[in-house]
């Protein structure tokens, strides 16, 4: 709460803190806005990242923020992946959530068609609008292809060029479709949104990770227009991308383009040029404009160095004052190497708490130099608010190389290095020859090439000890001889395939010279001269104890491993396919959830081992009974489940679960000891009990614990037992239908005493329900249904007559300014006629109004503010008191409460329970009764229970006090009797 925060300011350092969630429903954000207390900051930067597609989720999120937190700074964006707590998602939504003490936030969302498609126009338009000689950094968001994000970043950067700039391009999940960024108000699919960041104590630190390492010959520009390239060397760039990258790559784009890119020449520096689109007549658009007679080459990322850096940064970031990260990644990275960039989320979370997303682009920013919107990169803005030295964590970080990545980098390298010498091996074509023979020889994976018949046309070294061949043994021969005949067929599928230019992996199992058979990954190419597949290569590479592992792997995460049975994950599959198959051939399954009885006492008395081993004895029993079509699994302990499919009907599985109980009940022989066991079963049937497998799961869960609570040993069906809650539900409304023309509803009044006195000032009314059939119903149980079925309107004015009339009563036998207090429902509240209903209870009963207190909660005040201020201003003009109740659990503010026309407050009995002098919460309760002192709001503190609680509030300056220790609830006649009040 936003009053707290003051209270303790002096014992906290300010911080930029950053806290994220993923985004689920409306509920879900509502009660981590909550929990988190995020309504009590004025400087609060909300940055949304969305990986669904279309704009139907954000605008539902823009909604909720909008309405949650209206003063907060809010901007987003749809993306490639979503980096949240440093772990990587795709198709989430991240909310990050940055509290700053001091720091001004200034945002604006400008949409490109304003500015008459001038992208550096509405660079310098932002540097105007949210910009200022105390701005540190800004935060950009473009989204479309249509902006021109180098020409955004040159103006930008003219009018501000001492401010860091931080950021990245929309995405849509690689579709290269249509993106969006927003703010809470606004949306753009063809725009950009950007937020500045000001303070005098802020510090800001950012760093872009790049290495582009290029290939081969060098391009020339011939036909361009703006951002379209239109001819490369005379000849349309498809062309130069099908020779030199293959068709997979042109399939692959616009995906494959960030993958390899073109490196631009641009004089001072090379930049980067991505390809956005690839047209039918052959041209190709790029994400920078490209002018006639430019260079491009073709560029890879030099994973290596890209690795080397970042590990380097993250050891000197560790050591600064950091306390929050904005990261902007790109999707490339995530895409060519997934392993190394998750890894590296992770690290850069330990050092402080990250959010951010993938991106088509980042900004890279470097002082003195003109901004770039660059990829295949991260780029990230550190900040720190507090400027506070840290403690250096022991941050140890080190990445090991998964197998696939040590290939891929040593590939980098050998292409960084064959580019090397490829510009001297032009002059000498021997030399050339020496070199390819060194990158095909002294490759570890083996690698061979055919000819267009499927002959061996090379072999490497590696390729000769893997398989004890010579190459004179094989050179010539068709490859076809050296796998098993039943594998031909797919063989040449494969083969046929790469020569339509198509490169191809597959499994197979091959025999070795001395017969040993082992399983190989095999990756075939295409070999194209001029254009023309003369040929394939192969590569490949030993799996054999990969598969292995691979297989224990999927056997540990799916099976049981004490039975072998399919554990929770693998049943849930099977059940989902199961109900897949019963809706299309319209047909009933059955699913048993079965627990065995007091299985804890062999556990207990001969230890887990005994208890494992007789388990392994009922599965054995079990399976043997089970007709076909049946599925058993182990969800854990003693706990089974059964999916039955076949002949389904109440007579066929009570005849199964007779079987199951009669096989569990024969004895069971343990180390010369006799144990009997029994089971508790429950059934849930597809389609009455539910339609998923995580409904009838849940529900066949529900029955099965029904019969454990009913003594165990028995079977019971779901759908009986939710027709048993239904009817004890009817039953319930419609006796509290006719329980107030029955009068079986009374009051009880707990008194309030005055904590300065030590008098009687009042009592707080309470309703309770005397059954002639239940007995005393709790007001937990029948308060709920009324509100549900509208009866609380008709219960909540008869509780408020009936206590002005007792109230008034009471004064005229002797205690005149007794007050009372009736706690009001939201139902009653939100009547148009609610002041009526007041007015006449008042009336009838003959009760001043100043005698009369309503209780209302927070959620039902600030549900509909602008009428709930209205309503209770009307009640104060009549001098009825308003009270809020609970106060403290709800949504209570500053900005709210000085604005409420409210007389009391009540702090929750919650606050009270831990009263006692080394407790937190006489903190907050102090916090609360200083707060009503200096708003003029008289202070009531409910649930007290000790003598040391009522002394403690003495002593805070509490007004008034109720609970136990001073009095239970009272019926009218032990009321009177108690304060000595003459009838």
């Amino acid at each position: 709460m936003i009053f707290l925060k003051k209270e303790f300011k002096k014992m906290v350092i300010i911080v930029a803190e950053t806290k994220s969630c993923l985004y689920e429903n409306e509920e879900q954000l509502l009660n981590y806005i909550e929990k988190n207390q995020l309504r009590n900051f004025p400087n609060l930067l909300i940055q949304v990242f969305s990986g669904f597609p279309g704009k139907q989720r954000i605008v539902e999120v823009q909604h909720l923020l909008k309405l949650a937190l209206p003063n907060a700074t809010v901007i987003g964006s749809s993306t490639a992946g979503e980096i949240f707590q440093g772990e990587v998602h795709d198709l989430q939504i991240v909310l990050s959530f940055t509290m700053f003490e001091q720091v001004e936030l200034h945002s604006v969302l400008l949409h490109l068609d304003v500015f008459n498609d001038d992208s550096y126009l509405m660079g310098k338009s932002i540097a105007s609008r949210i910009t200022s000689q105390e701005t540190k950094a800004i935060i950009l968001f473009p989204s479309g292809f249509d902006v021109k994000v180098q020409e955004l970043l040159q103006g930008l950067h003219e009018e501000c060029p001492h401010v860091v700039l931080a950021g990245g391009i929309a995405g849509d999940n690689g579709k290269f479709e249509e993106a969006f960024v927003f703010t809470s108000d606004e949306l753009t699919s063809k725009g950009i949104v950007a937020v500045s960041l000001q303070g005098k104590d802020l510090m800001v630190e950012n760093f872009t990770n790049f290495q582009w390492q290029e290939i081969g010959q060098s391009f020339q520009v011939t036909k361009s227009n703006e951002m379209t390239i239109l001819e490369i060397d005379n000849k349309k760039p498809v062309q130069i991308l099908r020779k030199f990258l293959g068709e997979t790559f042109i399939d692959g784009l616009p995906q494959s383009g960030v993958e390899f890119p073109f490196i631009m020449d641009e004089g001072s520096s090379k930049v980067s040029v991505f390809i956005t689109k690839l047209h039918k007549n052959g041209s190709i658009d790029v994400n920078r404009k490209v002018l006639e007679g430019k260079k491009l080459t073709f560029a890879y990322a030099n994973m290596g160095e890209i690795i080397t850096d970042s590990m380097s940064q993250l050891k000197r970031l560790a050591k600064k004052p950091i306390e929050t990260i904005f990261v902007y990644n790109c999707m490339a990275r995530k895409r060519f190497m997934d392993h190394f960039t998750r890894e590296e989320m992770k690290m850069l979370n330990t050092i402080s708490p990250i959010s951010g997303f993938f991106s088509y682009g980042e900004v890279y920013y470097q002082k003195g130099l003109t901004p770039q919107i660059i990829g295949h990169s991260l780029s990230y803005l550190a900040i720190s608010e507090s400027g506070a030295s840290k403690e250096i964590k022991d941050n140890h970080f080190e990445y090991t190389y998964p197998v696939q990545l040590q290939t891929m980098i040593t590939l980098t390298h050998l292409m960084q290095e064959s580019q090397n010498e490829i510009r001297n091996l032009n002059v000498n074509i021997l030399t050339s020859e020496q070199y390819y023979r060194s990158l095909f020889d002294n490759n570890t994976d083996f690698v061979y090439s055919t000819d267009l018949r499927g002959h061996f046309t090379s072999v490497n070294v590696a390729f000769e000890n893997t398989f004890g061949y010579s190459r004179k043994d094989i050179l010539g021969r068709s490859a076809l001889r050296y796998i098993q005949s039943e594998d031909i067929p797919r063989v040449k599928s494969y083969f046929h395939r790469t020569l339509k230019g198509k490169e191809q992996f597959y499994n197979i199992e091959i025999s070795s010279k001395d017969g040993n058979i082992q399983l190989f990954q095999i990756k075939n190419i295409p070999i194209t001269i001029n254009e023309e597949v003369v040929g394939i290569y192969g590569i490949g590479r030993n799996i054999t104890e990969q598969k292995k592992i691979e297989e224990r792997i999927f056997q540990l995460a799916y099976f049981d491993q004490d039975t072998g049975l399919p554990n929770r994950l693998k049943l849930t599959e099977i059940l989902e396919e199961m109900i897949y198959r019963a809706k299309k051939k319209k047909r009933m399954l059955a699913v048993l959830s079965l627990d065995l009885d007091r299985f804890k006492i062999i556990n207990d008395s001969l230890g887990h081992y005994a208890g494992d081993s007789i388990l392994r004895d009922i599965v054995i029993r079990l399976k043997s009974s089970l007709p076909s079509g049946s599925y058993l699994g182990r969800f854990g302990g003693d706990k089974f489940t059964l999916i039955l499919t076949k002949d389904i009907h109440m007579d066929s599985v009570m005849k199964m679960v007779e079987t199951i109980q009669t096989e569990i009940s024969k004895p069971i022989f343990y180390l010369n000891q006799e144990f009997f066991i029994s089971a508790s079963i429950g059934v849930s049937l597809f389609p009455n009990d539910g339609l998923d497998e995580h409904a009838l799961l849940k529900n066949a869960d529900i029955a099965m614990n029904r019969s454990k609570n009913q003594g165990g040993n028995r079977i019971t069906f779901f759908s009986t037992e939710m027709n048993e809650q239904a009817m004890i539900r009817l039953e319930l409304e419609s006796y509290l239908r006719k329980a107030l023309v029955k009068n079986e509803f009374f009051l009880c009044y707990q008194p309030l005493v005055d904590l300065d006195t030590g008098q009687l000032y009042g009592s707080e009314a309470l309703i309770r329900w005397n059954h002639p059939k239940l007995g005393l119903v709790s007001p937990a149980d029948f308060i709920p249904l009324a509100e549900e079925t509208g009866l609380i309107q008709e219960i909540g004015s008869w509780v408020l007559f009936t206590a002005c009339k007792q109230n008034k009563k009471w004064q005229e036998n002797g205690l005149k300014h007794l007050t009372v207090s009736v706690n009001v429902s939201v139902q009653q509240f939100q009547k148009p006629d609610f002041i009526y209903d007041v007015e006449n209870a008042l009336a009838e009963s003959g009760l001043e109004p100043e005698y009369l207190t309503l209780e209302l909660t927070e959620s039902i005040m600030l549900r509909n503010i602008e009428n709930s201020i209205n309503t209770m201003k009307a009640l104060q003009k009549m001098g009825v008191k308003v009270s809020i109740d609970d106060f403290g659990t709800g949504y209570s503010s500053l900005s709210y409460l000085r604005n409420l026309p409210i007389n009391k407050l009540k702090i929750d009995r919650s606050f009270i329970h831990n009263l006692h002098d080394e407790s937190s919460d006489i903190a907050i309760v102090k916090a609360i009764i200083t707060m009503g002192h200096g708003l003029d709001i008289k202070v009531v503190a409910e649930g007290v229970e000790t003598k040391e609680q009522i002394q403690l509030l003495k002593d805070l300056k509490c007004h008034y006090a109720q609970g136990f220790y001073i009095h239970k609830p009272l019926l009218v006649e032990q009321f009177e009797q108690d304060f000595y009040i003459h009838k």
